[in-house]
């Protein structure tokens, strides 16, 4: 794993000061590190019963999309406010200073579908939280929340598994 995490690049002070961004994109743009990272998820995900990937707007679409193709199953975009063209639902989250919200296709999980969800990051798990509500209200079961990058100073793990989900993440910071 020290191969992937040479590949993620901390940008200090973005979006605003005292933050340290954890940027993907050098991972993105590196064949084999990629391939590693997508290869992990498809050897730990082969195998179990998932229905469909779910992949959060929109660095989760990148690998969600991925993933779900690599298990032969279909793939869900949880989108922001807006930008879904058929009936959705919402639900909004909070945030530092205000609130947020995610969407789904009203149709996009059938009763009982089992869905893995999948983001690039996990902070404070507002927005995982969020689309496991979602998943939730259309009556899909979620089987797990997985990510590249896990900040595990900000307790999103916590939150998470308070609620009786799981977690999985590759590298933690």
């Amino acid at each position: 794993m020290d191969e992937l995490k040479a590949l993620i690049r901390t940008v200090p002070d973005f979006p605003k000061k005292g933050i340290m961004f954890k940027d993907i994109t050098p991972l993105l743009q590196h064949p084999e590190g990629l391939r590693q990272v997508m290869k992990y998820f498809k050897v730990r995900y082969k195998g179990r019963k998932i229905n469909k990937v779910a992949g959060i707007e929109s660095r989760g679409f990148i690998f969600g999309a991925a993933l779900a193709h690599m298990l032969g199953v279909g793939f869900i975009p949880i989108r922001k406010p807006n930008k879904l063209p058929a009936e959705k639902e919402r639900v909004e989250y909070a945030l530092e200073y205000g609130t947020d919200a995610l969407e789904i296709h009203r149709d996009a999980i059938l009763l009982g579908e089992k869905v893995l969800v999948v983001d690039d990051l996990i902070a404070t798990a507002g927005t995982l939280i969020a689309t496991i509500d979602l998943i939730e209200k259309l009556g899909g079961e979620v089987v797990e929340c997985a990510t590249i990058i896990e900040l595990s100073d900000l307790h999103g793990r916590d939150k998470i598994e308070t609620r009786g989900h799981t977690l999985f993440s590759m590298l933690e910071y």
